[in-house]
């Protein structure tokens, strides 16, 4: 494209230097194989379930991560004249905050109007005089960069707050590296991780106790990055919290775990810093931690970044910057940034106005501009109508302080594979600088993020677009490296660390949701097998539409001779509370707040069975057996769940908790079905489906020659501790289970969940199934629900309650 600047090929259309070796393997590989291996990566992704959010979407706004298949490229030679710019600039920004929450020199001495710090909603002015943990403000700091048609790096923008893509960057490498690997190896792209153990160390390093604790805090499963926020607590062995897994006591920070508080040494921020405390910011937050300032002000817990340290990514400070390159560093700035004018001056004000043609308009701070509501950071002057036009000149003129004027960057174009063949498409280059015990370190790659608009002056992820590995290639072949210590030095482990209890209290009830549709899947199976059958059968089938009624799975008033309409209810409406969908969305949904525990296969299992019941149309042709089939594979689907959480999921305290909500529900589900289907003077077939409920044919049939009776079929789903589907087997279960959990102080005595469960085991192990009544059923669930808030008080709500006595401090 005329004007613009090609990272691949130069003006005569020829590769440039660093790009032929890879356009020539490309070459060799040929367009099928290309594909091919493109699905790779694509699978790759999907797999491990990497995601983003878009914001106002009815769907909850999900969208799989789009990968561009074809790497930006980076000379050796050019990069490191980028590390040089990037390491000064980041140590212009980190002093120009020293000075605004310090001595406030450059104020007072005329450097920068007090307006244009004093006027960001990121000037925290709480924090003022507070100096953080370890001296720095920033420990990760991003640059968004553009390539202009003279082929120089401009800064668009700076990412100081809580700058976000480093998790997308190493999954897009690994993706990549896995569908690219011989081409990877053979131009020696330089490896991600020892930036990140880099970072790591340099937040270590300020830590003092030896069993320190390190989080990530997030805002939760609701923002848009939460899955990188996940991945990259997994990836530094960071624990990951949210506002209300922490509390204050006495200026220092504490996570709620199920075995009590432990303290928190520091966290790695990835909320706003007005949202982080409302006790003395943002009174309005629901997802800050009330105190979080005073902890800071008490030199308890390192904040990184550091609350306040947004301040200097408005652009409103950006138009000062090349002078203050000079004043505070006595350097000219290596890496400009975009020319911009902040219109809080008289004379700026009129060159914006002037300029306006060939000028972006911008909000000085925040995201949006006043009185442009549709806008995202941005407006081109030359594109407004007369209105519009009128309009910002108005805003200009009445709140300058709040606009800024920039220079129109047309940003160069890398390729993307496209139907076959490569096209160019606008970019921004986003690279990541991070505070080490050696100083300032780069990461040596990046985050991407490639336009489909083929002449793009922004990009965002919110808007479409597509993300790009980033390939540093050096001189030499690069020496794999790994996050992890070496093996002569790893030192050995068996636990996982602290447990939050919002987290187990979200494996509590992954469990239970899963074991919940199960037991509906059951009772449509059971019913959808028996369409067309007359008499005894159909009397079933009333039954159990009561029963799906009761279990809010159909609609109240629905006729008990309906069993189709029945059957179409519990597995397509989400209007009801307990039909299949919303139980399995709700168990993925569930799932995702704790998915950095979860395996990738785990959680590929839950997607999968959330897509069986993705339509929100009706079941249309059951009498051929749609249902039927469609609920055998879901049952199939929460039985390889179950499977893997057995085989796979490590014996850890969250695990526990999951097979906790597992079997307490299992047992009040089959409970619930002795009493339904066993009632006094029960018929053989009124037995077999019970046993058929309780998946336990198979069993009775070795037992018992005779047909079903009353007795065996309540004693075996019932009261027999080695039958695995039956109420004393989970209750036993349950008991097991509970004693490994974290002991809060009780005074050397058991819990009283425990005491609960032990209580109700005793009473299942001297029943008799001969004279066991229906008011005797409903005692045990009852014990059972008793059971269940026992465990909720203790181990999850407890938490919450601003006087409670935890006294395992650590």
């Amino acid at each position: 494209m005329p004007g613009v600047y090609d990272e691949m090929v130069d003006a005569n259309g020829r590769p440039r230097p660093h790009w032929a070796e890879f356009i020539s393997q490309l070459e060799g590989l040929g367009a099928t194989e290309l594909g091919r291996r493109f699905e790779v990566a694509d699978r790759s992704l999907r797999d491990s379930g990497v995601f983003y959010r878009v914001y106002n979407q009815a769907d909850g706004g999900e969208r799989a991560w789009p990968l561009s298949h074809v790497p930006l490229l980076m000379a050796e030679g050019e990069w490191k004249t980028l590390v040089a710019g990037l390491i000064q600039r980041a140590r212009l920004l980190e002093a120009v905050l020293q000075d605004a929450y310090g001595p406030g020199k450059l104020v007072s001495e005329g450097i920068i109007p007090a307006a244009a710090l004093a006027g960001s909603p990121e000037f925290l002015r709480p924090m003022v005089g507070i100096e953080p943990l370890g001296g720095r403000h920033l420990r990760i700091y991003a640059v968004d960069l553009g390539r202009g048609p003279d082929g120089k790096w401009w800064v668009l923008g700076d990412r100081t707050q809580a700058p976000s893509g480093a998790g997308y960057a190493l999954e897009n490498r690994l993706a990549l590296s896995r569908a690219l690997p011989d081409v990877y190896r053979s131009l020696h792209v330089e490896r991600l991780a020892p930036f990140f153990q880099a970072f790591r160390a340099g937040l270590t390093s300020q830590v003092q106790r030896e069993d320190a604790r390190l989080g990530l805090l997030t805002p939760g499963p609701l923002n848009e990055t939460y899955f990188e926020h996940a991945y990259l607590a997994r990836y530094l062995g960071f624990l990951l919290v949210e506002g209300g897994d922490l509390t204050v006591r006495d200026g220092t920070v504490y996570i709620r775990t199920v075995a009590g508080l432990k303290r928190a040494d520091a966290l790695l921020r990835r909320l706003d810093g007005d949202f982080a405390d409302p006790l003395e910011l943002n009174a309005r937050s629901h997802i800050g931690v009330a105190g979080l300032v005073d902890a800071v002000r008490h030199g308890t817990v390192l904040v990184a970044n550091s609350l306040g340290s947004g301040l200097a990514e408005s652009r409103a400070l950006m138009s000062f910057l090349p002078a203050l390159g000079g004043a505070v560093l006595g350097e000219s700035l290596a890496l400009p940034n975009v020319a911009t004018w902040w219109c809080g001056q008289p004379a700026e004000r009129e060159v914006v106005k002037a300029g306006l043609d060939r000028m972006a308009v911008a909000p000085a701070f925040g995201a949006r501009l006043p009185g442009f509501p549709s806008s995202f950071g941005a407006v081109l002057g030359a594109r407004l109508d007369a209105k519009a036009r009128r309009d910002l000149l108005e805003l200009i003129d009445r709140r300058g302080v709040d606009v800024v004027g920039q220079e129109v960057v047309k940003l160069s174009t890398m390729p993307v594979w496209s139907k076959g063949k490569l096209e160019p498409r606008p970019f921004i280059l986003r690279v990541f600088v991070a505070a080490t015990p050696e100083g300032w370190t780069v990461m040596p790659g990046g985050f991407c993020r490639i336009s489909n608009d083929k002449d793009a002056r922004a990009v965002t992820m919110q808007q479409g677009g597509s993300s790009a590995d980033v390939w540093v290639l050096a001189d030499a072949p690069v020496p794999e490296s790994s996050l992890l210590p070496t093996a002569d030095r790893m030192p050995v482990r068996r636990t996982t660390g602290a447990l939050p209890s919002r987290a187990a209290d979200n494996l509590f009830w992954l469990g239970r949701y899963l074991e919940r549709a199960e037991a509906t899947l059951r009772l449509v199976r059971a019913m959808t097998g028996r369409l067309g059958d007359v008499g005894t059968s159909d009397r079933i089938s009333h039954r159990v539409v009561a029963l799906l009624e009761g279990l809010d799975a159909v609609p109240v008033g629905l006729a008990l001779t309906n069993h189709a309409g029945a059957a179409a209810a519990a597995l397509a409406r989400r209007d009801l509370g307990g039909t299949v969908p919303v139980l399995v969305e709700n168990a993925r949904r569930t799932a995702s707040v704790i998915r950095d525990r979860l395996s990738p296969d785990a959680w590929r299992v839950l997607t999968e069975t959330e897509a069986l019941f993705a339509s929100n149309d009706p079941l249309p042709i059951l009498v051929e057996g749609d249902a039927f089939e469609r609920t055998n594979a879901a049952l199939t689907m929460i039985a390889a769940f179950s499977g893997l959480a057995q085989e796979n999921m490590n014996r850890s305290t969250g695990w526990h908790f999951m097979e906790v909500g597992r079997r307490l529900e299992r047992a009040l589900a089959t409970s619930m079905f002795v009493r339904h289907f066993a009632v006094p003077n029960a018929s053989a077939r009124w037995l077999d489906i019970l046993l058929e409920l309780a998946d336990s044919q198979i069993t009775y049939r070795t037992r018992y020659i005779l047909a079903a009776a009353r007795a065996p079929v309540v004693d075996l789903v019932t009261l027999d501790p080695g039958n695995p589907r039956s109420v004393a087997f989970q209750v036993e279960a349950m008991v097991d289970h509970l004693a490994t959990l974290p002991g809060l102080d009780d005074g050397g005595l058991i819990s009283e969940p425990v005491r609960i469960a032990k209580r109700l085991q005793a009473e299942l192990v001297t029943a008799d199934a001969a004279s066991l009544s229906i008011d005797e059923l409903i005692g045990i669930e009852g014990r059972l629900m008793e059971l269940s808030n026992e465990i909720s008080h203790r181990y999850f709500t407890h938490r919450n309650l601003p006087g409670s006595t935890w006294d395992s401090l650590g």
